[in-house]
C-alpha cells in the first residue's frame, strides 16, 4: 500500500480536552465542532499576537462567501508541500488559519454524506487519479499528522481537534461501509438506521451499523458473515468494480494509519464467510466434547460433511479468498499476511475435527471413515503447498512483511502434516486391531447347520470393503506401520502382509470352530461352507484377490477339496458298504436272505437318518450345494440300483418287499436332492 510521508496520530495527548474529544470521536458521538463552542466549553483561544499573520484571516467577514472545496484542498495541499519542504524547522511557510481547518474539516464531512447518484467518490475521475474521497482522506489523514507536529503552545488545538473528530469520523464511515460490502458484494453503500434523522449532520445521518473496531474497545460483531451462494462458496463474487472500492477503501484506511482496524474488519468478514460456506455444506463445527460423545451414525454423517466441506474450503474457498486479498491489498505483502492468517484460521479450526476424530474409542467400523479423511487432507496438500510456496517466494524476492505469511502457512502445512500422519497411524491401528478381534471370538456354541460363520461373513465383507482403499492402506502402512512390525513385514508390502495375518487367523480359527461339532461330517460340511465363502469374496473382488494372490487361492482349493472327500467318507462310505455283496450275502451261490433282510434295514435306517439329519444341514452356497448332491448322486444311486436288481427278487411280492425295499432308485434321488436345505423331513414312502 503506498503510504503519505507523514502518518497521522489516531490520539493526541496535548491536553486532557483532547483526550476527552478524542473519545467521544472515537465513539461516534462527536458532533461537527463549531469555534465558539469549543472555545466556550474546553479552552479558552490563546490570544492572538499583534502581529500574527493568521489574524487576517480569521477576520475574514462571511459575507464575502465561503472558498469551494477545491479552494480549500488546494490551500492544505500548499500547507502540506511547505511542511514537508521545511520539516526540520519548527514553523512551516504557510499555516492556515482556524477557519481555513474547519472549513476543509467541514467540506470532508460533506464528501462523506449519502451521494445524490451524480457520482461514484470511489472510483476515479479518470485513469491514473485516485478516487476523489481517497484524495481527500489522505489529506485530512496528512493534515491532521502536520498539525499534531507543527502546533506549540496550543496554538491550533482548536482546530487540530476539529480536523482528527472528523479524520476519526470518516474512517468509521470508511470501516462501516467496508464490512458492508465484504458482507455482500452487492451492497455498495450500507442503508440508513431506521428512523435516523437526517438533520443530524452529514456524519452522524449516516448508517453506521456496527461500533468501530477501533473504538476503545469495541469490537466487531462476530455473527455478521457474506450470503453463501447456491453452490456453497464463500459468497457472492466480487466484480471488478467492487474489488476496486474494496482497493480504495483500505488504501484510505491505512493512509490514516487505520492499518490494524482495516486488516481486522476484512478478517472477521472472511472468516465469517468461510463459516457460512462451511455451514452450507452441512458442517457445523462440532466441539470435541461433542465429537467424542457422539454415536457412531451421528460422527458418520459428521465426518462425511466435514470432508465435503473440506475439500471445498482448499479447492475453491481459500483460492478466491487469496485472490481477493491480493486484489484489494495491492501492496502484495499485506494481501499475503492477510491470507495466510485466514487460511490458518480457518484451516486450524477444521483439522480441530479430525483431532478429535483420533481420540474417540478405536472400532473397526471407523477404518473407512477414517481413511476418507486421511485422503482428503492427502489429496488437498499439493494446493497447501502451493501456498506455501506462495509465500516463500515473496520472502524470497525481499517483500516486506512476506517471512510472517511464510512462517503461518509453513505452520499450517506442518499440522496438516502432522493431522495426516495422526490419522494414518489411527487408520492403521483400527486395521491391526482385527487380530485381536478373531482371537477373542472363541465361543463355544456351533453355527446350526454347518452355515458360514458370522465371523467369516464380517471379516471377508470388511477386508473386501478394505481392499477398495488398498493404495491409501498400503501408504498407512508403509509410512506409519506399527513399530512391533516383525521383518517379514517390513521387507515387502505391510499391508499385504498383515491382511494375509489376518486370514491365517480367521482360517486357523474356523478350524477350531469346526471341532465344536460332535459329528465329522458336519464339521466338513462347515468347513466347506466357510472355504467356500471365503474363495467367493477373494475371487469376486480384484484388489483383494490382487492382494492373497493365486497361491494361497490354490491352496483354499485344494482344502475345500479335502473337505468334501472328507464329507463323502464320513456318511456315504458306510451306506456303500452296505450296498456290497462281500461275501456275507452269498455264500456259495445261495443268498443268505436273513443277512439281505439285515442288509436293507441297515440301508433304510442309514437313509432316514442321513436324511433327518442332512436335510436340516446348511449348504447356501447353490453351486457347492449342487456339487455335493451330484457328487453323492453319482456314487450311491448306481450302487444302490444294482444292489436292487441283484436282490430284489429274493422277496416275495406284497407285504414283505414293501416291507424292506422301501426306497427306489428315484426315490433315493429324490432324498439327496433335498440335502443341505435347511428342513429335515422324513424319508417318502415307495413310489408305486
Amino acid at each position: 500500500m503506498d503510504r503519505i510521508p507523514v502518518a497521522p496520530l489516531k490520539s493526541s495527548s496535548f491536553s486532557a480536552a483532547t483526550a476527552r474529544e478524542d473519545k467521544l470521536a472515537r465513539n461516534l458521538s462527536l458532533g461537527p465542532i463549531k469555534l465558539n463552542e469549543q472555545s466556550a466549553k474546553d479552552e479558552p483561544r490563546p490570544e492572538k499576537p499583534a502581529a500574527d499573520d493568521n489574524a487576517a484571516d480569521a477576520a475574514v467577514p462571511e459575507e464575502a462567501g465561503e472558498p469551494d472545496f477545491a479552494t480549500l484542498s488546494a490551500e492544505i495541499d500548499a500547507f502540506l508541500a511547505a511542511y514537508n519542504d521545511g520539516a526540520e524547522s519548527a514553523s512551516p511557510a504557510v499555516v492556515p488559519s482556524e477557519v481555513t481547518l474547519d472549513r476543509f474539516a467541514s467540506a470532508v464531512e460533506q464528501e462523506i454524506a449519502p451521494s445524490d447518484g451524480s457520482g461514484d467518490k470511489w472510483v476515479p475521475d479518470s485513469p491514473g487519479e485516485s478516487p476523489p474521497l481517497l484524495a481527500a482522506i489522505r489529506r485530512i489523514a496528512a493534515l491532521a499528522s502536520a498539525l499534531t507536529a507543527a502546533q506549540s503552545g496550543g496554538k491550533y488545538t482548536i482546530g487540530l481537534h476539529r480536523v482528527t473528530g472528523v479524520l476519526h469520523r470518516v474512517m468509521t464511515f470508511v470501516e462501516d461501509e467496508f464490512h458492508a460490502i465484504l458482507e455482500d458484494p452487492r451492497v455498495a453503500k450500507p442503508a440508513a438506521v431506521p428512523g435516523a434523522s437526517a438533520d443530524t449532520g452529514s456524519a452522524t445521518g449516516r448508517s453506521m451499523r456496527r461500533p468501530p473496531s477501533f473504538g476503545h474497545g469495541a469490537a466487531v460483531e462476530p455473527d455478521r458473515c457474506v450470503v453463501p451462494t447456491p453452490d456453497g462458496g464463500a459468497g457472492e463474487p466480487f466484480p471488478s468494480e467492487t474489488v476496486e472500492r474494496l482497493r480504495a477503501m483500505a488504501e484510505a484506511m491505512f493512509a490514516a494509519g487505520y492499518e490494524a482496524e482495516c486488516t481486522e474488519v476484512f478478517l472477521v468478514a472472511r472468516r465469517n464467510a468461510l463459516d457460512a460456506s462451511l455451514q452450507s455444506l452441512g458442517y457445523d463445527k462440532p466441539s470435541i466434547d461433542d465429537v467424542v460423545k457422539m454415536p457412531y451414525e451421528s460422527l458418520e454423517s459428521e465426518i462425511a460433511a466435514w470432508i465435503r466441506a473440506f475439500r471445498h474450503a482448499v479447492d475453491v474457498d481459500l483460492p478466491g479468498e487469496r485472490d481477493l486479498c491480493l486484489r484489494v491489498f495491492s501492496g502484495g505483502d499485506v494481501g499475503r499476511g492477510i491470507f495466510a492468517d485466514l487460511a490458518r484460521c480457518a484451516m486450524l479450526q477444521m483439522l480441530n475435527f479430525t483431532e478429535a476424530v483420533v481420540l474417540t474409542k478405536r472400532a473397526a467400523e471407523k477404518l473407512f471413515k477414517v481413511l476418507d479423511m486421511y485422503e482428503a487432507i492427502r489429496d488437498v496438500t499439493p494446493a497447501v503447498d502451493a501456498f506455501v510456496a506462495d509465500a516463500s517466494s515473496a520472502v524470497d524476492s525481499g517483500q516486506e512483511g512476506g517471512s510472517a505469511a511464510a512462517a503461518m502457512m509453513a505452520d499450517l502445512a506442518y499440522e496438516l502434516a502432522s493431522v495426516r500422519s495422526r490419522l494414518g497411524e489411527s487408520a492403521a491401528a483400527i486395521f491391526c486391531d482385527l487380530e485381536s478381534s478373531i482371537r477373542a471370538d472363541a465361543g463355544k456354541q456351533p453355527v446350526p447347520g454347518g452355515a458360514v460363520h458370522p465371523l467369516t461373513r464380517y471379516l471377508m465383507n470388511y477386508l473386501k470393503y478394505a481392499c477398495e482403499y488398498k493404495k491409501t492402506l498400503e501408504q498407512v502402512f508403509k509410512e506409519y506401520r506399527r513399530s512391533d512390525d516383525d521383518g517379514e513385514h517390513a521387507a515387502g508390502d505391510p499391508f499385504a502382509a498383515q491382511l494375509m495375518e489376518v486370514m491365517e487367523l480367521l482360517h486357523g480359527n474356523l478350524e477350531a470352530k469346526s471341532r465344536l461339532y460332535k459329528d465329522p461330517s458336519l464339521s466338513s460340511i462347515f468347513l466347506m461352507n466357510n472355504g467356500r465363502y471365503m474363495l467367493q469374496k477373494i475371487r469376486g473382488s480384484p484388489e483383494i484377490n490382487a492382494v492373497v494372490g493365486e497361491a494361497w487361492s490354490r491352496k483354499r482349493s485344494t482344502d475345500l477339496r479335502q473337505y468334501h472327500k472328507n464329507y463323502q467318507r464320513e456318511t456315504w462310505s458306510r451306506v456303500l458298504n452296505l450296498l456290497r455283496d462281500d461275501g456275507v450275502i452269498t455264500v456259495k451261490g445261495h443268498v443268505q436272505k436273513q443277512v439281505l433282510k439285515d442288509r436293507f434295514k441297515q440301508f433304510n435306517a442309514a437313509m432316514d437318518e442321513i436324511q433327518r439329519t442332512q436335510g436340516a444341514w446348511v449348504v447356501s452356497d447353490e453351486q457347492l450345494q449342487s456339487e455335493l448332491r451330484v457328487s453323492i448322486a453319482a456314487v450311491i444311486v448306481p450302487a444302490y440300483r444294482s444292489f436292487l436288481g441283484r436282490f430284489s427278487q429274493h422277496f416275495s411280492a406284497g407285504r414283505q418287499t414293501e416291507k424292506y425295499i422301501k426306497l427306489s432308485g428315484e426315490d433315493l434321488e429324490a432324498i439327496i436332492e433335498e440335502l443341505f436345505d435347511g428342513n429335515a423331513v422324513s424319508m417318502p414312502r415307495r413310489r408305486t
